[in-house]
């Protein structure tokens, strides 16, 4: 294992990759900072430029965006009141109030410094963890895989923003698109049209680019219209040193952040739910656990610290099922899914056999990239603040170009072109119909994996469909997805029949 690591140091630690990895991190943290972008864009719109490089040069960038946009939403939560990221909403509770107070300078470095002890748990909880469990689901079949595709893909459904039906619906439209080309097993075409474009059904890439960055420009450009322009408040730094708050109150927040990050990695590795809850639920816990609970709200440091500390700490945890079973948790590992793939490689447990040296490079990586994370926001402030104050205007164009350019590039063929279109349409509709994007992408990627296991399991039972249910872990997990429907539905069923009650009594 650390010979392993210390080759992987070695890989980043060259000048290329050092560089990759230091630019990843400050483009990442301008996707955070700046409201209406995010890591699923990031990512998404540099994915084609990893086409190009080396697995490990590619996947050391693209987790440096990752943590890059991570952090980075902290930044405008504090100044603007705007949450940059989902992961980011409850550093605006307090982090806004501390800028009102005159202590900005004091809830960014807390922010930053405690993002980075967070992103350092989630590393050694990936890097203790995923190994052990890779060696485990070495002994899966068919069968279990199959069942934990349907239980990844339902838990996914039923804990996305929106109703359990829409979940489900965006979850089966994903697959349904994964259907299109020839058929893994038997090499039929399916809805091709006699169309040659369609035989290796849609990219991956292209459907990532269209669904997550393409339909965000959209829907940016049409509520930018109306909105108004939000004043960026400035930060004093004289006469301030280091992160602006004393050693005395960073090892008295030592036992939340502790916390906090258990409560992010617990979080993080269960699939469909990431740093967007991981943030509020430490929040809650950390105000009940206070012993000043009536500060929170009102600029209570606590509260900044269990936010950034939680949401940072799932980056590494949601890349446990990715790494050890090929199965993306969110829309952003499920976008790195694709960065392997696209050289290539195939996660699951047998990565760590047959590629073990890169996922070192890849642990290696992720702990270079919270470092300069931690230089980069620091030294760098200042500029990050002023992008915030660049027009929409401008920058969704650029964005756009490269989306196009970015597809284009990936097989040379103006259809990827038309591809992201097509999507980006979809996930405008998605967007206006109150559709979450996340089961239809996990839908996407899920749905050739559940089709071949399921149709191995059959031919190795004969087409008895009873051995998927004979299968102790298999019939575990469809057990599981069963009663995440049962229990989405009973909370609903329970919810209004609260609300009914309530108007009765009104």
């Amino acid at each position: 294992m650390f010979e392993l690591l210390q080759a992987g140091f070695g890989a980043v630690f060259s000048p290329y990759i050092f560089i990759l990895i230091t630019l990843g991190v400050a483009v990442g943290i301008v996707f955070g900072a700046v409201p209406g972008l995010s890591a699923t864009m990031a990512i998404a719109l540099c994915l084609p430029l990893t086409y190009t490089m080396g697995p490990a040069a590619g996947l050391s960038l693209l987790v440096a965006l990752f943590i890059g946009a991570t952090s980075g939403g902290l930044i405008s939560a504090i100044l603007l009141k705007i949450p940059g990221t989902p992961a980011s909403i409850a550093t605006t509770f307090d982090g806004g109030p501390m800028m009102e107070k005159g202590e900005g300078l004091k809830a960014l470095g807390v922010g930053v410094v405690f993002s980075f002890i967070g992103t350092v748990f989630s590393i050694v909880a990936l890097m203790s963890i995923a190994p052990s469990l890779a060696k485990i689901a070495l002994r899966f079949g068919p069968h279990e895989y199959f069942a934990i595709a349907i239980f990844s893909l339902t838990l996914i459904a039923t804990l996305s923003t929106g109703s359990l039906l829409k979940g489900i619906y965006a979850g089966t439209l994903g697959f349904a698109f994964s259907t299109v080309g020839i058929a893994p097993v038997d090499a039929i075409r399916r809805f091709t049209f006699d169309s040659p474009n369609l035989n290796g059904g849609f990219a991956m890439l292209t459907v990532m680019i269209g669904m997550f960055a393409v339909a965000e420009v959209i829907k940016i450009a049409e509520t930018g219209r109306a909105a108004h322009k939000s004043k960026i408040a400035s930060v004093s730094m004289k006469g301030v040193k280091g992160f602006g708050f004393s050693i005395k109150e960073f090892f008295g927040q030592i036992p939340n952040a502790f916390r906090s990050s258990l409560i992010g990695i617990g979080i993080g590795i269960l699939p469909g739910i990431g740093a967007g809850t991981s943030n509020i639920v430490s929040y809650i816990i950390a105000k009940k656990r206070s012993k000043h609970p009536e500060r929170f709200g009102k600029g209570a440091v606590e509260g900044v610290v269990a936010s950034e500390t939680a949401n940072n700490a799932g980056i590494g945890s949601a890349m446990i099922p990715l790494m050890t079973l090929g199965i993306p948790g969110d829309t952003v590992t499920a976008i790195l899914l694709g960065g392997f793939m696209i050289h290539g490689i195939q996660p699951g447990p047998l990565l760590f056999i047959t590629q073990g040296a890169l996922v070192y490079t890849i642990f290696a990586a992720l702990i270079l990239a919270s470092v300069m994370m931690l230089v980069l926001e620091f030294y760098g402030l200042r500029i990050f603040i002023k992008l915030l104050a660049v027009p929409k205007h401008i920058l969704l164009p650029i964005i756009l170009v490269l989306c196009v350019v970015g597809a284009f590039g990936l097989s040379s063929r103006v259809f990827d072109v038309w591809t992201i279109l097509l999507f980006g349409l979809i996930g405008y509709g998605f967007v206006k119909g109150g559709m979450p994007a996340a089961p239809f992408i996990i839908g996407f990627i899920l749905g050739p994996m559940a089709e071949t296991n399921l149709r191995r399991g059959l031919m190795l039972s004969d087409g008895n469909f009873m051995g998927f249910l004979t299968n102790p872990i298999s019939a575990a997990f469809l057990a599981l997805a069963l009663l995440s429907v049962l229990w989405h539905l009973f909370s609903a069923l329970r919810g209004r029949k609260s609300a009914v009650e309530k108007l009765q009594r009104a």
